[in-house]
């Protein structure tokens, strides 16, 4: 019989295992108005509170359970955070602006979500760091139902996409700008808050055409639906899920967090090195057949989308903080990523991995 407990932070917690938990903050902005200062002041006190024992429980989340996210679902089910003496305690909060409230709040430890949540929490001056990479790159096709034959046949439609405002969202709009179509004149879009709804909700009718990401867009291939559009064409380098901290959590507990880096990059290594394993694991995780998650596995890795060593697509970042930049309209050149980027975590679990 499990023996559950209430966690830091009031998250349900039991062993290792990967929890469902439903965040519904007050509007971001508001909130890190409010309650940064508290916050910071609370994390600065977590090292009384666990952060300094041997093995600590270690919140961490992601804004969707998909292939992009495999190596973190993967580093809570297969032992990666426990060789670190971490146990994982890895939570699903939809919504990158909902992931990164969660991190200020003290919730989580770490955030991976869209990298212009972070910008735009950065811009906001909520102290964050991004200390490294997951999800560098876009996979997402536009799949339209059967009687659209072209992306300018969507005219007048309804897209399903994760988000609006943020991640996909943001990179989908900049897409059909540059295909001569604006949001909100030309079409709409539903925020579905992750991958499988936002295939639900093409298949049913809901939405005309839905932004797919790999193997999704396969799937939908396969039961009819047309490609009408790869983001990629447009967007050949993004940096669109990375890990988020707390700038002072990062800095007080820096041995913990390289612990963290340890177990990202090893779990990265192992998913490049480990073609089958990381195919079944996908398959039985994310309820896919085999092929789907072979075919899921063989793009994310032909194409560098998980990055082999954790570390955050500078390039890739470039173009994220300049979509962000021209979108929220801010005044000035858009800053280089070195203003969001610290790769020192990185580097130094890079070490402590290669005298092992």
């Amino acid at each position: 019989m499990e023996r559950w407990n209430i966690g830091l932070m009031g998250f349900q917690t039991c062993g290792s295992a990967i929890l469902h938990y439903s965040i519904i903050p007050a509007e971001i902005s508001r909130m890190l108005k409010n309650c940064t200062l508290v916050c910071l002041v609370i994390l600065a006190m977590l090292p009384a509170t666990g952060f300094c024992q041997s093995k600590v429980k270690f919140p961490y989340s992601i804004s969707s359970k998909s292939v992009g996210y495999g190596p973190m679902l993967a580093s809570a089910k297969l032992g990666f955070m426990e060789r670190e003496e971490l146990e994982p305690q890895l939570v699903y909060v939809r919504g990158a602006d909902k992931s990164l409230a969660a991190l200020v709040s003290g919730s989580v430890y770490v955030s991976a979500s869209g990298s212009d949540a972070h910008i735009a929490a950065v811009e906001r001056g909520v102290e964050l760091l991004m200390i490294g990479g997951t999800i560098n790159g876009l996979s997402q096709v536009i799949m339209a139902q059967k009687n659209f034959k072209s992306l300018n046949d969507l005219r007048g439609a309804t897209i399903g996409a994760t988000s609006v405002t943020s991640g996909l969202g943001v990179a989908l709009r900049r897409y059909m700008k540059a295909k001569g179509m604006e949001f909100g004149r030309d079409y709409q879009i539903l925020a579905t808050g992750s991958a499988g709804p936002t295939l639900a909700a093409l298949t049913s009718g809901q939405v005309q055409a839905a932004a797919l990401g790999v193997p999704l867009n396969f799937v939908a291939a396969d039961q009819g639906y047309n490609p009408v559009g790869r983001i990629v064409d447009v967007i050949p380098s993004y940096q669109f899920g990375a890990f988020s901290v707390a700038r002072s959590v990062a800095e007080k507990n820096r041995a913990l967090i390289v612990r963290f880096m340890r177990a990202m990059v090893s779990v990265h290594r192992w998913f490049y090195a480990n073609k089958d394993g990381a195919v079944a694991f996908l398959a039985k995780e994310l309820d896919l057949t085999q092929d789907y998650a072979r075919r899921g596995w063989e793009y994310y890795v032909e194409n560098k989308i998980w990055p082999n060593d954790a570390s955050v697509n500078i390039e890739g970042m470039n173009v994220a903080t300049q979509i962000y930049w021209e979108a929220s309209q801010s005044k000035g050149p858009a800053p280089s990523a070195a203003k969001y980027v610290d790769h020192s975590f990185l580097r130094d679990a890079v070490k402590d991995l290669s005298t092992r």
